[in-house]
């Protein structure tokens, strides 16, 4: 897998964690226990630090980027789509920041809260926790309180996967 240091900037990544040969993680970025990252994943931890918690699925495609103001933190328990892209921001326990949404510099995404497809979080945006934003800009459906297990199944199957992807995956030639 590619994991690069970037001068003394080095990832730490946890034992447990599953990081596929085709994800690329670059400097201070902190990989938890039983996280994962998938292929075409990008964590470019240059000029900040980036964390990834424990059981955290960053998914195929997802670039994750941070600024020297701004580190990007994704908290225990979260699902990040495939093709997000986040920058500088932070994400809560528990949450979703689903497929093709965009969280950018100095956003909060509380915990349980979830961003749906495609949506937009400018910069500094506030997604309160177990809240559902959607749409260009983002906007917080009101009335709509996500459902505490939401995420749950989601990152119980990616945990299961890690073990899988762990033990069997195999390049073909």
């Amino acid at each position: 897998m590619p994991v690069y240091a970037l001068g003394d900037k080095e990832p730490t990544i946890h034992p447990d964690a599953y990081v596929h040969p085709d994800a690329t993680v670059i400097g201070d970025v902190t990989i938890g226990a039983f996280a994962s990252v998938w292929p075409r994943a990008v964590l470019r931890g240059d000029a900040g630090s980036i964390t990834v918690g424990a059981r955290t699925s960053v998914q195929d495609g997802t670039v994750v980027h941070c600024t020297q103001w701004h580190p990007a933190v994704i908290g225990a328990d979260s699902v990040v789509g495939h093709n997000a892209h986040i920058e500088g921001a932070t994400v809560g326990e528990g949450c979703m920041i689903a497929s093709g949404s965009v969280l950018l510099n100095g956003s909060v995404v509380e915990d349980g809260a979830v961003l749906g497809a495609g949506a937009v979080m400018s910069f500094n945006g506030h997604l309160p926790a177990r809240r559902m934003a959607l749409g260009v800009p983002a906007k917080v459906r009101e009335g709509y309180e996500v459902p505490a297990d939401m995420v749950s199944g989601i990152v119980e199957n990616y945990v299961q996967r890690v073990s899988e992807y762990k033990a069997g995956l195999r390049e073909l030639s």
